[in-house]
């Protein structure tokens, strides 16, 4: 695999969207389904080589990256919980000097010192489950899962069940809401699957997901049969201090009868968090419980605050993950995989190989440019590796024991699934060809069809239940739906008569799939069941419905930021459709959103611009009403619902600071001055920002102004 430093602009663009496709659906196997497909190290490293190619290419990162998004959407089997305080996921660290960095910008962001003290505590990271529990006056209100990190599932009755969950506190604040990780440990997982495989069910393959799986069974009867533990290891909302420090909090929780983890350790530098580190690690094969790193802290509770969050991770804290692991293994085949954009991208499978007690089976292989370098073919003895830049991935060729007669593999010219030409486009800024091959069938081919409308019903989308993969492939096969806005229809054509869907047969988890060419489907409660669940997702919110539309370059965080910004879906659209020409004022509207560059505003911006795209549009208009954006959170503040920029240097806080500062507060930040900018916040050495406003008649403050402002919020 080229380097990232070896990366053209064109490459790392590329890069960006495959890697964010496979993040996207590693997510929803992990946390929706509990079955995942990469093991945590593959998926590591994706979100690995994905952080460095954005901070070696800062302006392509898209505002939608997994690497600011964390979970997937809770299941619809299990009522939701909205958590008080988002549950956020970590970043991550793979070498020392990562650690080292993360230390450092610490004391950046903080503007410490070099004689100040900076404590930070370390701990192994538990491979589990985690989850949130609240408690009012002391009695377990309700227990749910992280879910998409702002809504989980309610496993409140199965949680329980869990001996080491207390169901009453003694001497805790009115709310607390505790968090850690459920999990199950190495010996109580092969009981478990012992009598698993005795009972003619399938077995688990990990603990971590035999600890979800439990964990999340409809019948707690079920849960309580189960050996599961809770190590906790933070909190959410509490309506008072638990302490001044990480390390003291925590005592209290296990005060108040938690289990916490007791290698917890304060450390003073980064020397001290590696050498806990390499004791733990040392460790690891004999601890009760499976971890895959050590988190490291900010002790100071005071210093977390200031630090805040960025959209997935906090600033305060990170985690440590252990090496790589390799093993060798052959390449059967090299299949080729057509996305929802019409990429080509090649997929290694592989003579399934256990590689550190995970099989693994197939190995992305990026690009043909990849391929060639490498002189990868079919029925080569390759070496894998779990980690590192993209897992699983064909580190080597062991050319020694290549056969005799291979031949090198030719990349496909025409697309697998609808025969059109597959090119690779040329960047009329550059001049240089796109190292993604892609279909030129458009709306004519099928796979990106299909994939369209599996993005359009997922959960992080409209998240219609009951419109899985399989169901929505069997349905585009039978020709029943081929665009969005058929989804809405289908009730009233089972009315009228025009589709049948209660005569398929129900298979063994009562969904309706195409299988080996014959119609396998679904019972009459399904469909009334999928019916209900169409109608449910006729008002989404404006967010869900502008990601739902798969626009190239527009995930969750971007149409989050369309939603904040434009408010309403005709003012998103009209601005979309008027901002063709870059020199217009729809287009610098676009970009003075804070977090949005070009390359995601020409992928709204392109998507108006073509005609079937707008007519598919107004078709699903006709059945779906998406709902204004609701007002920013904080909304009883002096500045909610302004919009926000800041220039010059500030002198009291980093610009970091104030704009989480600012957002906390419900205001929106934008990047550049506008007709549409509220407030333009001036430190020292203000400049083409200030003559901006002053011509625009902008409101301008001092930051004095704005600490009193906010202070006063």
């Amino acid at each position: 695999m080229k380097p990232v430093k070896q990366l053209t602009r064109d490459e790392a663009a590329a890069e960006i969207d495959r890697l964010t496709n496979e993040i996207q659906v590693a997510d929803e196997e992990y946390y929706a389904k509990d079955k995942p497909r990469l093991t945590d190290a593959e998926y590591d490293a994706l979100r690995r080589r994905l952080i460095l190619i954005e901070r070696a290419f800062p302006k392509l990162k898209q505002p939608d990256s997994p690497s600011d998004s964390v979970g997937a959407s809770p299941s619809a089997t299990f009522a939701k919980i909205e958590h008080a305080q988002a549950m956020l996921s970590l970043d991550n660290a793979f070498e020392d000097a990562d650690v080292a960095e993360f230390v450092e910008r610490v004391r950046r962001f903080l503007k410490l010192g070099a004689n100040d003290a900076l404590v930070l505590t370390a701990e192994p990271k538990i491979d589990g489950l985690s989850l949130s529990l609240r408690y009012e006056a002391g009695a377990l209100k309700s227990a749910a899962t992280r879910g998409d990190g702002r809504i989980g599932e309610d496993v409140t009755a199965n949680a329980l069940t869990i001996e080491d969950i207390p169901s009453r506190l003694s001497g805790a604040p009115d709310v607390l809401e505790v968090r850690g990780e459920v999990y199950m440990s190495p010996a109580d997982f092969a009981g478990l699957n012992d009598r698993l495989r005795a009972a003619g069910d399938e077995a688990a393959a990990n603990p971590r997901n035999a600890a979800a799986g439990s964990l999340r069974q409809i019948d707690p009867a079920v849960t309580a049969m189960r050996p599961l533990k809770f190590f906790a290891h933070g909190w959410g909302e509490t309506s008072e201090p638990l302490g001044e420090t990480q390390f003291d909090a925590m005592a209290r929780l296990d005060a108040l009868g938690f289990q916490v983890n007791p290698r917890m350790t304060r450390c003073g530098s980064a020397v001290d968090l590696l050498s806990v580190y390499r004791r733990i690690e040392s460790d690891r094969a004999g601890l009760d419980y499976d971890i895959d790193g050590v988190v490291y802290k900010v002790d100071r509770l005071d210093y977390q605050s200031r630090l805040g969050f960025v959209s997935r991770s906090p600033r305060w804290a990170i985690a440590h993950k252990f090496p790589a692991e390799r093993a060798t293994t052959v390449l059967e085949a090299i299949d080729i995989q057509v996305g929802r954009t019409g990429a080509l991208t090649p997929v290694a499978r592989l003579t399934p190989v256990t590689v550190g007690g995970v099989v693994v089976s197939n190995a992305t292989l990026h690009n043909e440019d990849e391929i060639a370098r490498k002189d990868i073919r079919v029925g080569d003895a390759v070496i894998v590796q779990r980690a590192g830049d993209v897992i699983p991935q064909i580190v080597e060729v062991l050319l020694d024991k290549r056969l005799k007669g291979a031949k090198r593999y030719k990349f496909p010219q025409n697309c697998p699934s609808c025969d059109s030409a597959a090119v690779r486009e040329e960047n009329p800024a550059t001049g240089k060809i796109d190292v993604v091959r892609r279909c030129t069938g458009g709306l004519v081919c099928p796979a990106q069809a299909v994939e369209r409308l599996k993005h359009f019903v997922s959960r992080r989308a409209m998240d219609i239940d009951g419109l899985g993969e399989k169901q929505v492939a069997a349905l585009f096969e039978e020709r029943i739906i081929r665009e969005p806005a058929d989804i809405f229809t289908l009730a009233a054509r089972q009315a009228a008569g025009d589709i049948d869907l209660y005569t398929y047969k129900k298979d063994k988890k009562g969904a309706f799939v195409v299988k080996d060419g014959e119609r396998q489907a679904t019972n009459r409660k399904s469909v009334e069941n999928l019916f209900a669940s169409i109608e449910a997702a006729r008002a989404p919110s404006l967010e869900r419905f502008i990601f739902a539309l798969g626009m190239r370059h527009v995930g969750e965080t971007t149409a989050r930021l369309f939603a904040q910004h434009f408010q309403t879906f005709d003012a998103f659209a009209s601005m979309a459709k008027g901002a063709h020409d870059r020199e217009s004022d729809a287009f610098k509207e676009f970009l003075s959103i804070d977090g949005v560059g070009e390359l995601v505003a020409a992928g709204a911006i392109n998507f108006f611009a073509e005609p079937h795209n707008r007519a598919a549009v107004d078709r699903l208009l006709a059945a779906v009403s998406p709902q204004a954006a609701k007002a920013p959170i904080g909304g009883s503040s002096a500045i909610a619902g302004k919009t926000v920029v800041f220039t010059g240097t500030l002198e009291t806080m980093t610009r970091d600071e104030a704009k989480a500062q600012a957002i906390a507060l419900g205001a929106k930040v934008a990047g550049s001055v506008s007709a549409r900018t509220d407030i333009l916040v001036a430190g020292a050495g203000a400049g083409s920002k200030m003559k901006k406003a002053e011509e625009l008649g902008v409101r301008v403050v001092t930051e004095e102004a704005w600490r009193e402002m906010t202070s006063a919020a």
